[in-house]
Parts: structure tokens; C-alpha cells; sequence
């Protein structure tokens, strides 16, 4: 019985060391006690960046980047203060003030994480978007949101070109890395240029508590994205988690491979470090195993976070590889995005010599909200035990508490500081979370075991988990309709060994176009360009009808059990 397999190694920590105790006896209230407070006023960039550069960790560095083609560049906490300060004074010269969006399409550059702590200390709101996104991912983020700003380079401006007139809000496009031959638009500002001469110092805005910090758009199974909305109280939750679940301590430097433009790339890639005071490593290149280990070598990295996909990936290029570098600055590893095979486990103990500690959270949670600790055996394909101050269970559909063993939906009671305080724009999508008896619904089903340990089963709904990033049904069958041969088309996802899953789509053509391995290639191109890399059909599979609901709803359920053999279950609904 996989349960009864546990890993267990003595902690080296200076975190989390009594889990029972501390999960009885915690208080968000105790941790709030650390936070500077003027006025009853608050700003996390306060917290991550200016305290620091007032204290003896002002030499510190902050952030460790090495860029694609091997550049490398560190900023201290003070340096990181004058320039964000320098990047808050230039946004205010374009108009920006308390309340705004500001968007960021960017890659993984300084200038993001600059960028980032800038508009916090603005008072203004952050929407850092993945770099990989196309132009109706983008499209959607800046209309829903009614963006005044947007930062990218031009060579991503190039790429969204075709959809800026959609954007009537939309009043300035800073531009990084901006060539000395690049023409400016009437919309574009430099980055470079505006920053040369802007004072090193700005006044920061205090803010309330309840103020939005950040907004980060994700999927669900109808309809366009939506906006998470997370406020500065967040930097509670932010700070402790990563103190006791990434087990970070001031020494430490610190990898999370996430990408901003995901919430574990803005909560664990940037705040929750940084307001620990730690050394963070950001890697603006692709996915390669040897490189990655060459960092961890040359970097000396203690604490890794990344994903199952990515530690899938490094298995599949076997142990030898391993071998040839020196990991043995590795203390720590983390994974984080979807359900950890315990295989992975197993093989990063034999290889590392280090068990990976899985957990679980979620865009709309904010942090970790449940977790494997240093402190705490660990049971391999197990999310873990939840974080102090956060009330878990399994219920059914009526709100009821399920003994352990029982499958059900997965479930928090909601009042912890970094849960999502609105969806953008929406209070009906907003109120869809908490409908069942109060409790905050994740869309995951889940058990617990005696021991209060917390498994993963699968999605309640059609969400789609590839690599870590979810990915709405709807978005991709929408993307498809657009393409002129294109008449229906249904998505599901399918279990993959190395992705979690992949998006598989069913597709039906408009009369005189006919199935073809070029045109199945075509569409995947078309999505791809759309939407974003991670989020295009790896598997097309081309169809006369789809089945649907008398309603006219395709039924993904349907789809989904004919492609992997598995029993079609209720049909009275279908259309024929």
C-alpha cells in the first residue's frame, strides 16, 4: 500500500521543526508582528527590498541573473532599491498612480523583478504575463483588466502588433532593450532612456491592507480567463511559507525555475525570498539538464524549486548525467504544479541523495497550502499535511466532511491572508468558488489518509494540467474555431508519463477541407501563435461529429472516456 512507503531524513533547518505543535498553536496574527506598519499602512516592496537596504544586508546580493547567452549580472539589495525607486519615479512620469495596471510581457530579464517591485511601490497593481503567451492571450488580459501600461521588449511588441488596436486603454508601451536603429511609436516610450535621468529616490505609497498588489489570469473549463486579484496583505502568507516549506535561511541561494508569469514565479520567484532577506537566482534561458546542473555547480545553489515535468525530464536523461557535476551544495529540493510521481522521489534520493518535498496550491490560494516539511516524513505521491493556520478537508458536494480514505473535493475554509479577494471585473465567477456551504472549492478531488496526510486524485472539472500550466478547455477550442477549416472542435487532456497531461484536441472540418497530417501540423502551428507554446493540441484527431448534449454542449466527459477505453457512463443527455 503506497501509504505505508515513507522517506524520512534528518531536518537540517532552522525553520519548521515541531509540525503538530505548531499547526496547534499558530496565529497569522503572531507572524503579522514582523511587518512594518505606518499609519496601519503597508507595502510589501517595503518589506522585500527597502528594509533590507537600510540594514546590514544592503551588500547583499539580491538577485543572481544569467541571461540565455550566458551574461551574467547581480544586484544587492540596495541596488535593487535605487532602481526600482528610479522605475516607480519613471511610471509616475507616464501617469501612473495608486490603483493602476500596469502589465508586464516580459522574459525572465532584471528589468521585470525591477519592474515588479516598482509598481508595488506605486500602489499601483502588476499583471506579469508569461513571455510565451500570443496575442489573444495577451488581448485578454490588457482589455479585461483596462491596462494603462504595458512594459515589454519590441521584439514581443512585434509579436501583438496585430491586436493593440483593441485597446483603447491601453496609453503607453515602455519598451526594454530598445536597439539605437529601433523607430519609436507615438505609444512607445524607452525604458533605457526614461530611466537614465530619473532621480534614485521615491517616496513610497503606504498602503491598506486590502489593497490589490497583483492580478494573474487563470483557465477554467467555460469562458476567458480570469482575473485573480491578490492584495498586500498576501506578504504574510508569503513570508512564512517560504520560511518553513522551501525551508529557506539567510545563507541560502535560492532557484525557483517558475516564470513570473505564473503565481509560483510571482509568489516564490520573487516576494517570498526577498522578503526573507535571501540570494535569488533567476535563469533567462530554456529548459536544457545540463545546463541545469551546471548552475546549481557554479552558483553553489542550496534550495531548488521547480517543477515534476522539469525533474521528469532530468530522470529521463539518466544518472551518468548527474555525475559529472558537483551538487553538493544541494540541501533542499522542492516541487511544485502537479501530482510528483513517487518514482521521481525514489530516483532524486538515489541520484541527489536528497527526497523531494512535493506540495500543493493554487493561483486563486495565493501560497502553499499544503505541504511536505523538512520536519515530517515524507510519503512519496503525497501532497503532505496542511499549513499552520489553514483548515483542510474533503467534502461532497454539500459541504459535509468525509472520514479519511474517502475521495471527495478538496477544500479550505477561507480567512487565510493570501487567499484571492476578487476575480477581476467578475463577482459571479468570484462567488462560484465559495458556493458549496462557505468553503473555498479548489476543483480537485482529493483523500486523506489516518496519518492526515493529503493525495491527490484528479480535477473535478475539465481543467487541463500540462506542465504544471493550467490550460481551459474552452481557450483552445475557441483558438481552433478561428481557423478556416476548422467548423467544431473539442478538447480534452490525456495522460502523459512526462507532462501530467497533454491537450488533445477533436476536431470536425468545414466542408472542402479534408483530414491531413500538414494540416494537423498547421493547427498546432495556429494554436501555438494564439495562445502560447505550452497550450497547443499535441494530438489532433479529426472527426465527422462530436458528441453533444440535446443542449448543443459538446460533452468532454464523452471524448475523454472513448479516447482512453474507459466506461462512457451517463449518456441520456446526448443528442442522438
Amino acid at each position: 500500500m503506497k501509504n505505508a512507503e515513507i522517506i524520512s531524513k534528518k531536518p537540517v533547518t532552522d525553520g519548521l521543526l515541531d509540525y503538530e505543535r505548531a499547526y496547534k498553536e499558530f496565529s497569522w496574527e503572531a507572524i503579522k508582528k514582523d511587518i512594518c506598519i505606518r499609519n496601519n499602512k503597508v507595502n510589501i516592496a517595503y518589506e522585500a527590498i527597502d528594509q533590507h537596504a537600510q540594514s546590514w544586508r544592503k551588500n547583499k546580493v539580491a538577485l543572481y541573473w544569467e541571461g540565455a547567452d550566458g551574461t551574467c549580472q547581480k544586484y544587492t539589495f540596495l541596488e535593487m532599491k535605487k532602481l526600482s525607486d528610479k522605475c516607480a519615479n519613471m511610471l509616475r512620469t507616464l501617469g501612473v498612480r495608486k490603483g493602476d495596471r500596469v502589465f508586464i510581457f516580459l522574459p525572465r530579464l532584471p528589468e521585470l523583478y525591477i519592474s515588479m517591485i516598482a509598481i508595488a511601490k506605486l500602489g499601483a497593481i502588476a499583471g506579469p504575463m508569461f513571455s510565451a503567451f500570443g496575442p489573444d492571450a495577451v488581448r485578454d488580459r490588457l482589455h479585461n483588466s483596462e491596462a494603462l501600461v504595458l512594459i515589454t521588449t519590441p521584439e514581443l511588441k512585434e509579436r501583438i502588433e496585430t491586436v493593440l488596436w483593441e485597446l483603447p486603454k491601453l496609453e503607453h508601451i515602455v519598451l526594454v532593450n530598445v536597439k539605437e536603429d529601433y523607430e519609436l511609436e507615438e505609444s512607445d516610450v524607452c525604458y533605457k532612456t526614461l530611466m537614465k535621468d530619473t532621480p534614485d529616490k521615491f517616496e513610497m505609497e503606504w498602503m491598506e491592507w486590502e489593497d490589490p498588489l497583483y492580478i494573474l489570469y487563470t483557465s477554467g473549463t467555460t469562458g476567458k480567463p480570469k482575473g485573480v486579484t491578490h492584495v498586500h496583505n498576501d506578504m504574510i502568507s508569503h513570508s512564512i511559507t517560504t520560511k518553513w516549506v522551501l525551508d529557506l535561511r539567510d545563507d541560502d541561494v535560492y532557484w525557483c525555475t517558475a516564470d513570473p508569469g505564473w503565481v509560483t514565479g510571482t509568489v516564490y520567484g520573487l516576494w517570498g525570498p526577498w522578503l526573507n532577506g535571501i540570494s535569488s537566482y533567476i535563469y533567462d534561458g530554456r529548459f536544457d539538464a545540463a545546463k541545469w546542473y551546471e548552475i546549481i555547480q557554479t552558483f553553489k545553489v542550496t534550495v531548488w524549486y521547480t517543477a515534476p515535468t522539469a525533474l521528469r525530464m532530468l530522470m529521463k536523461d539518466g544518472d551518468d548525467l548527474v555525475k559529472k557535476y558537483d551538487l553538493s551544495s544541494l540541501r533542499y529540493i522542492c516541487s511544485v504544479g502537479e501530482p510528483l510521481n513517487p518514482e521521481v522521489i525514489r530516483w532524486g534520493l538515489k541520484v541527489y541523495g536528497l527526497p523531494i518535498h512535493d506540495n500543493w496550491w493554487q493561483t486563486e490560494t495565493g501560497s502553499i497550502m499544503i505541504a511536505n516539511y523538512p520536519c515530517l516524513p515524507v510519503k512519496p505521491g503525497s501532497m503532505g499535511k496542511p499549513f499552520p493556520g489553514i483548515k483542510t478537508a474533503i467534502i461532497d458536494g454539500k459541504g459535509n466532511e468525509l472520514p479519511a480514505g474517502q475521495h471527495g473535493l478538496l477544500a479550505l475554509k477561507p480567512g487565510w491572508p493570501s487567499m484571492l479577494r476578487k476575480v477581476w471585473g467578475d463577482e459571479k465567477r468570484f462567488k462560484e468558488y465559495f458556493s458549496i456551504n462557505g468553503w473555498y472549492a479548489t476543483g480537485d478531488t482529493a483523500y486523506k489518509d489516518e496519518d492526515g496526510y493529503f493525495w491527490f486524485v484528479g480535477r473535478a472539472d475539465d481543467v487541463i494540467n500540462t506542465s504544471g500550466h493550467r490550460v481551459g478547455p474552452f481557450e483552445v477550442e475557441s483558438a481552433l474555431l478561428e481557423h478556416r477549416a476548422v467548423a467544431e472542435s473539442g478538447v480534452i487532456g490525456k495522460p502523459d508519463a512526462e507532462r501530467g497531461e497533454i491537450i488533445k484536441a477533436f476536431v470536425v472540418l468545414h466542408e472542402g477541407f479534408a483530414p491531413s497530417k500538414e494540416l494537423e501540423e498547421e493547427l498546432k502551428k495556429f494554436i501555438r501563435h494564439r495562445l502560447a507554446a505550452h497550450a497547443y493540441p499535441r494530438e489532433i484527431e479529426f472527426c465527422t461529429n462530436l458528441p453533444k448534449t440535446r443542449s448543443g454542449k459538446i460533452m468532454r466527459r464523452l471524448l475523454k472516456a472513448r479516447d482512453l477505453g474507459l466506461p462512457t457512463g451517463d449518456i441520456s443527455t446526448l443528442e442522438d
